[in-house]
This record gives structure tokens, sequence and C-alpha cells, in this order.
């Protein structure tokens, strides 16, 4: 049967061809450490008791007809409320557009601002922008990254692919890598923007920035998060925010995100997402709502959250710097932020015990789910090259005990290689 060019053309997911192996080894009773899925295990990582209560209080108060289509009022104003006090950013509730978690935000702010065969911007490695630039038959220009930066952008890397752009797409703290701008980083491409916009003509399509930051309460240490319009006031009229409760809040199953940004493009946004029928559900709203009005609760749940996961995180870096320091072609970055920290396993060439040549990040990453028990994530799966042999570890599905227990599974299974 025959199917759109469009449906033709999307790339399959690499995560899901991972989780299917991984799947079939656990079929076979192998225990598998899985650090590919960006989510958060439940029984390890909670959500928040009182959102838990407020979200049944919800359903007994039976909240379950449709949401308005922008979001509940109430919401709209608790993360107004909520933006202002942890990030100092001021946003009316009418600036402000709820959604069933962050994909459909990002995907609307791609339909909003970006004509099919438009050039949109974006680095790699990076979640899903390539994917959204395939649904709307947009001109992808992938800039690529390197470690030496931690894997984000500077504005040498993207002057060159500004010029006629309709939309920029940048996240920090970045999935899949953890890392994050520095401030005079993100302030040098918060310039060109400027400068890009002030150079068109009136009445011309401006550039657009899309400034994903889900993860922006899930810093660590001394790394702190910044944001173009804080940065440069007058960027907001074309800066729009991706944000939400799912990550900071270990509640990616409640499905609450919230965009923010220009008032006319959120209105369309809008009325794409109600298209899509991409609402959060109600109760969930209604008790998001709530909870976001207690400060208190808050800011007790994202310490003990933050702490949980820099532990896991920190374990697993040192576990990496340790086999670095034995020989091993590993590395990895120092735990920034989000949930993820990466890592090269530098292996390509090797030859397993079996006498398989491991051409490529594909190959080692499946050598190590069968030799180690240990899956990651090769950032050729957010857009790098094959060639690519640095890997996203997510810790929040995992515990810290069988994250300290891989290291030596994946020191052993290196030392195989030939």
């Amino acid at each position: 049967m025959s199917v759109s060019l469009l449906a033709q053309n999307l790339h399959g997911s690499e995560i899901i061809k991972i989780a299917g192996e991984i799947n079939e080894l656990k079929r076979q009773g192998q225990n598998i450490a899985n650090l590919t899925i960006g989510d958060f295990d439940s029984n390890i990582y909670p959500i928040p008791t009182p959102l838990k209560d407020k979200i049944i209080d919800a359903y007994n108060h039976n909240q379950t007809n449709y949401p308005a289509a922008d979001g509940m009022l109430d919401l709209r104003q608790s993360v107004s409320g909520f933006l202002k006090r942890s990030l100092g950013l001021d946003y009316a509730p009418n600036q402000i557009l709820i959604s069933g978690g962050s994909r459909p935000l990002i995907y609307s702010i791609f339909l909003a601002v970006v004509n099919p065969g438009e050039k949109v911007v974006f680095p790699a490695p990076s979640w899903n922008n390539n994917h959204y630039s395939d649904l709307l038959n947009a001109d992808a220009v992938i800039i690529p990254t390197a470690p030496e930066n931690n894997f984000m952008p500077t504005a040498d890397d993207i002057r060159p692919h500004l010029k006629g752009a309709a939309l920029l797409a940048l996240c920090s703290p970045l999935n899949p890598t953890g890392t994050m701008f520095s401030k005079k980083d993100l302030e040098e491409i918060c310039d060109l923007v400027i400068a890009e916009n002030k150079g068109r003509a009136a009445g011309e399509k401006p550039l657009y920035l899309l400034y994903d930051q889900i993860y922006s309460q899930l810093t660590f240490g001394e790394h702190k998060h910044y944001d173009p319009v804080t940065l440069r006031p007058e960027l907001k009229d074309y800066t729009i925010f991706v944000d939400g409760g799912s990550k900071c809040f270990a509640a990616t199953g409640v499905r609450v995100g919230w965009g923010f940004g220009p008032e006319l493009v959120i209105e369309n946004m809008k009325a794409i997402v109600g298209h899509m029928g991409a609402w959060s559900p109600k109760p969930e709203q209604m008790a998001m709502a709530k909870f976001l009005t207690n400060e208190a609760d808050v800011n007790s749940y994202l310490d003990d959250l933050k702490e949980k996961i820099q532990a896991s995180l920190t374990a697993l870096h040192e576990g990496f710097q340790e086999m670095k320091a034995g020989g091993l072609n590993v590395d990895s970055i120092e735990p920034m932020g989000a949930i993820y920290l990466t890592l090269k396993i530098d292996y390509s060439g090797k030859t397993t015990p079996d006498g398989k040549v491991l051409k490529d990040s594909a190959d080692i990453n499946f050598y190590l789910i069968k030799e180690a028990g240990a899956a990651f994530v090769p950032f050729s799966a957010f857009g790098t090259g094959d060639d690519v042999n640095w890997f996203r570890a997510s810790v929040g599905a995992t515990p810290l005990n069988e994250i300290e227990a891989l290291i030596p599974r994946v020191k052993a299974a290196l030392e195989k290689l030939k």
C-alpha cells in the first residue's frame, strides 16, 4: 500500500531500535542497565506527593471535561508566577500556552513560524529538530558541534547560516548532552539574532529563536542556567520558550508542558495545538496550578531530586574518568544539568572476542549491551554521523547501585577488544 512521501521520508528512531535489542535480551533473562530512555523510573523518582494528592483530588471533584484551548487560566497564572520567581521572566497568562508535554509545543512552534522550504538552523547533537524539519519539509541546516565546547554551538558556528533563516532552535541544558550554554556564549548568539533581525526589510518575517529549557530547574554545582530574554531583553519579541513540569518534577507521564513567548505567535500555536487535540488533561492542569503556588513544596522537591540525580551522574562520570586514567579510550564531560551524561567510547575498528569488527558507534553500543549489560544512545540518534563515538547516558530510570555496578562490566568488556 502506498503512503505519503512525508511518511516514506521520516527517519526511524535509533532509540526504538536499541529498545528492541534490550527487550529481547531481557526476555532471554539478561540483566541490562538501561541508560537509554530520557525518563524517570517512578518507583525511584516519584512525582511530588502534594502534586499527586492534588491530581487525585481533581479527579474526585470531576474535573474531567475539556480544558481551555490554551490551558486553564489558573495554571497559566501559576506558571506566570513560577517563571517570575524562579527565572525572573515576566510573561502574562495570555503569553503562555499549556500542552500535553513539550513535544506539541515544539512542533507547533515549527508550524507557526516556518514555511516549507524555509531554513531551520540547529546544532547536532540535539533532540528531534531534524524530525520536525522533515515533517515541515523545511531546509534543515545542521551545525556540527565539538567536545571542546561541550557540544554546545558557538556564535562562530552559527554565524554563517542565519541569513534568511526562519528559526534558530537551541536547547540548554541540552538533550542529549546534559551540557549548558555559558553566559558569554549565549550572549554572543543572542547578538547574532538581534543583528540578523535588524538587517531584515520592513514587513519581512523575522528570525525566531526557539529556546528549549525544559531542564532549566535541573542544574548542578556552580553551573547556572541562562536564557536569551534575560540576557538581551530586546529578544522578547522573537524568542519562544519551551518548558514544563515533565522533567523538573519527574512528571513525564503527567503531561503538563508550557510554552511562552510573543502573544501573536502563542495565539497561533494555540490554534495548532487545538487542532492536534494535544491538550494537557484538565485534572493534571488544575493540580499543577495549585502545586506551583506553594514555593516551599516546589523547592523541597527540586532540592531532593537534584541531589539524587547529581549523585547518579557523578558516579557514572567518576567511573568513566577512572577507566580513562587506566588507559581505556573513554571520556566523559562533567555533569552540568538535566539527567544526562556525555560519554566517549572510542572503539571503532576494534575486534570483538568472536571476531566481529566494530564499524561505528551503533556497533559499539550493541556490543556493550550484549557483553556488559549496559545500554547507552549513540549521538547518531541525535543528528550526528555514525562515526561520532560519543553517547548519551540517561540516569533517570536506573538506580544508583546499578549505575555503580555497570562500570566494572563496561571496563571488562572494553578490555576484551583487540
